[in-house]
């Protein structure tokens, strides 16, 4: 396995990078396009490759002043604890200077702690009308 890291969406099957995500139980339910379309429109987005395969990705939403949050943080499960996360956390990371980062996490707490995140009191949220029920899903 020969792991290299960018920030280029060149060059990536969405249909695989989608089939790869629902084998490993991390499909949210977004169409292979509306996955693209997710990361297309993100300030910033890394991602592991081996060879042609993406084997890790992470994307970014940031006000580019003060507040960003990291979504769809993900490892292929055959790639798993050979620091492929932390390096793409490190990467969006030094894309924003000076700003908050949040993220949110079901089961990876000892993972983000170990690079410096501290578990905040709340988190908020609503879905407006049903979960992916829009454009970017039909």
């Amino acid at each position: 396995m020969s792991v290299t890291f960018d920030s280029t969406l060149d060059g990536i099957d969405w249909a695989q990078a989608k089939a790869d995500l629902a084998a490993d139980d991390f499909d949210n339910g977004r169409t292979a396009d509306a996955l693209r379309l997710s990361f297309e429109q993100s300030q910033h987005v890394a991602f592991a490759r081996d060879g042609d395969r993406v084997v890790g990705m992470a994307r970014m939403l940031s006000d580019g002043v003060c507040n960003a949050y990291v979504v769809d943080v993900w490892t292929h499960s055959a790639y798993r604890r050979q620091g492929i996360a932390a390096t793409l956390m490190r990467m969006l990371a030094d894309a924003v200077p000076g700003q908050h980062i949040g993220l949110q996490t079901d089961d990876a707490q000892a993972l983000y702690r170990s690079l410096g995140y501290r578990e905040q009191p709340e988190f908020w949220s609503l879905v407006v009308g049903r979960w992916l029920d829009n454009e970017a899903n039909r």
